[in-house]
């Protein structure tokens, strides 16, 4: 039987099928690694009025831009182990929303991100995808801090981050955008 969280992710991660078992699963959600096949889906995803708002500043990405950042998921979770996961119901293969680990700003600088379908926002799905990756960031990636931000607007996005358990950090323009930092440490209690 497998002791913690952190057996479990390790044995999907390194069984003989990585990339066809490396599969998290919650209460009511499961996530798995993105593949070039989510291409499509995560692109009409990123269109959606409510998640390109804030996440592409209300712009309408080309669909090649969405399979250039599935590719880098891919090559990213290959090399470093992250990425960003596809996020479905347990017993439909439907991509409701992403969560992971994602580089932003300039320097880069690694950060959680998470995004889901506005059919499914108001149920604590977001906040349950975020406390996954958070663990998993613990747990399985050895990070001793993960960081959060989006728009000071945001403000379903500051709720997500504060019941996954990140506290507030800093707020300054980046980009020239108002944004507001949140992180958690290895040592926090979790949301």
């Amino acid at each position: 039987m497998l002791d913690t969280f952190r057996d479990f992710v390790l044995s999907c991660v390194y069984s003989q099928m990585w990339n066809r078992s490396r599969i998290l699963e919650t209460a009511r959600l499961r996530l798995r690694p993105l593949t070039v096949a989510d291409g499509g889906d995560l692109h009409r995803l990123f269109t959606l009025p409510g998640v390109r708002k804030y996440l592409w500043d209300d712009e309408i990405i080309p669909l090649e831009r969405a399979a250039v950042l599935v590719e880098a998921s891919v090559s990213s979770f290959e090399a470093h182990g992250h990425g960003l996961w596809a996020v479905s119901l347990p017993n439909d293969d439907a991509l409701i929303g992403f969560c992971g680990f994602w580089p932003f700003h300039e320097p880069p600088q690694l950060e959680l991100l998470y995004g889901l379908s506005s059919d499914h926002w108001h149920r604590g799905l977001a906040t349950e995808a975020a406390n996954a990756m958070i663990r998993y960031g613990f747990d399985v990636l050895g990070f001793e801090r993960i960081e959060a931000s989006t728009d000071a607007a945001n403000a379903a996005s500051v709720r997500v981050m504060e019941r996954a358990g990140l506290r507030f950090w800093k707020r300054e323009l980046t980009n020239g955008l108002d944004t507001i930092y949140y992180a958690i440490d290895r040592t926090q209690p979790l949301g």
